[in-house]
Parts: C-alpha cells; structure tokens; sequence
C-alpha cells in the first residue's frame, strides 16, 4: 500500500501533534475538527512547536514553511473520504467514534485504511461496525505526539497483514518506533501506566502521602521524570478515569477499580492543566498542590 494522504480526525492536542508530525514526514494532511475555531488554534499551535524545533535546529526553516503548507484543514468530515489513512483522534468516548466512522464510511475509497487513536477502546469492536475490519486497527500515539518515539499498533481480531505492514512503514516514515500490543483493554502502556496513577491517587485518598511528597517520591526515589499525580494532571483526569473504567470493566478485576478520589476530581471539573485545576492548581504562576 502507498500511503500518501491521511486523514485526522480531531484536531485537539493529539490531533494536531499527529498532523505535526505527519506533515514534516512529507505527507499531505487533511485535519478535520467541528469548529473551525479549534483548526485555527490547532494551525497556531503548530506553528509555534515547529518554530520551537527549528530554533533550536531540528528542523529548518523550510522544512517547517513545507509542512504547514502540507496540512490543510476542514470542518466537514467526509472531505476525508478521499485519503488513503484516516486516524480518528477525537474523544475517549465510545459511542463518539463509533458515529465519526458510521459517517465516514460512505464516502471512503475501497482501499483506504481507518484506525483510530484510542488508548484503551477494544479495536475488534470498533472495526466490526465498519465495512472493513480488515483493514482497520489501532495507531496509537503517545502524549506529546511530536517529542514521544513510542507508537502502539493494535491489531483487531481481523485485521490483514498488508493493513499493519502499511501502518508499521508509516510509523518508521515518522522516525518512530512501533509496538505491537494485541487488543485488550487498555493495550501495553495504559494496562501499566494507568493502575500505576490510579494507586497513586489511593494513596493521596488514604492519607499515606501528600501530592507533593507522592510526585517528589516517585521522581527522587523511583527515578521517574514527572510523579504520577503531576502525570494524570497532564494526561487529563477524565481521560485516566475513562482508561480505568475500560480496564475494570474489561477485565472485571477489582485491583482496576477507580479510586473514587479521582472520580470526585472529575465531577467537580478539575480534570487537570486543560482546566487549570486538577492535583495542582495551574491559576498561579506555580502550580499549586490542591490537597
């Protein structure tokens, strides 16, 4: 397969990354979001990244020029009909995806291949609603797209060998590295990461340890670069309390359970930096522990 068109649906933080990154890979792009507000801020927050990297030498400045010029977007999602992948990068939410597909589908190319961004969703039940589980699967791309070097390709119970070759050339296209996890809940690193985060928040939620000496712990005593709780708030508390939902039903297992802590975050709103409150409060010119 010639992959030379993609399609991203989506054009928030993981979006944009993934048409970042796409772009400076030569491919031309087609960003799509529901508001062309959202495409607009997505285009100046590219441009500002790249700006970044090529101040500081990892790209020239024609380079940049290029792949802007390579990204074009569109608040019409069937537009997307015409590229040759499409990657769904819109919400965590089940029944979301399932309708950006349902939309999709009249209007793809015979050969063209969907995948979709999700971090736990099953990638069987998502495809089985296509008319192509063959060539569907999950590409899943880590948090910030343009710095990470992971991507987790996720193979659907029918997914064809041509279908994951052509998505694996795509991920070594981008200098990347690909994982292949097989489908279930939650894949390789959410499975390890998320239940990390979660028993993080237990211990906050039973008095073990405050925020802060929960992340210093974690970053002076286990040698990670972020403690989880500033780590959830970066993800999005609603985005961990999802992934922990799909783990605990998925797998039916208690040691998923959500610690109820983080469930209380996410009704009050404070889902993190993209809220300005989370386990820190980001209102200030320092964040704030808020507990």
């Amino acid at each position: 397969m010639d992959i030379q068109t993609i399609g991203i649906v989506g054009a928030g933080q993981m979006g944009n990354g993934i048409a970042h990154v796409m772009s400076l890979a030569g491919y031309e792009v087609l960003l799509n979001d529901i508001s062309q507000e959202a495409l607009d801020n997505a285009m100046e927050v590219m441009r500002g990244n790249m700006e970044r990297q090529a101040s500081r030498g990892k790209i020239s400045e024609e380079d940049m020029n290029d792949a802007l010029a390579r990204i074009k977007t569109t608040v019409t999602l069937t537009d997307l009909g015409a590229s040759d992948l499409i990657i769904e990068a819109a919400t965590e939410r089940e029944k979301v995806k399932e309708e950006i597909f349902d939309t999709l589908l009249p209007h793809l190319k015979p050969d063209t291949i969907l995948t979709s961004n999700t971090s736990s969703i099953s990638i069987t039940r998502l495809a089985s609603r296509t008319d192509r589980p063959e060539k569907f699967m999950g590409f899943h791309f880590m948090n910030p797209v343009p710095v990470m070097q992971l991507v987790e390709l996720i193979r659907g119970i029918a997914t064809d060998e041509e279908t994951f070759n052509a998505c694996q050339e795509v991920v070594a296209r981008l200098n990347k590295t690909s994982a292949s996890a097989e489908d279930f809940p939650a894949f390789i690193v959410n499975r390890i990461l998320m239940p990390m985060i979660n028993e993080a928040v237990y211990t906050l939620y039973e008095g073990v340890g405050s925020v802060k000496s929960i992340d210093s712990s974690m970053k002076l005593g286990a040698n990670h670069p972020m403690g989880p709780l500033e780590l959830a708030d970066f993800i999005g508390l609603d985005t961990c309390l999802a992934i922990m939902n799909v783990l605990h039903d998925g797998l039916a297992d208690t040691k998923y359970r959500p610690c109820p802590l983080l469930t209380k975050y996410v009704e009050a709103g404070w889902l993190g930096r993209k809220s300005n409150r989370g386990f820190y409060d980001y209102r200030g010119d320092e964040p704030v522990p808020t507990r």
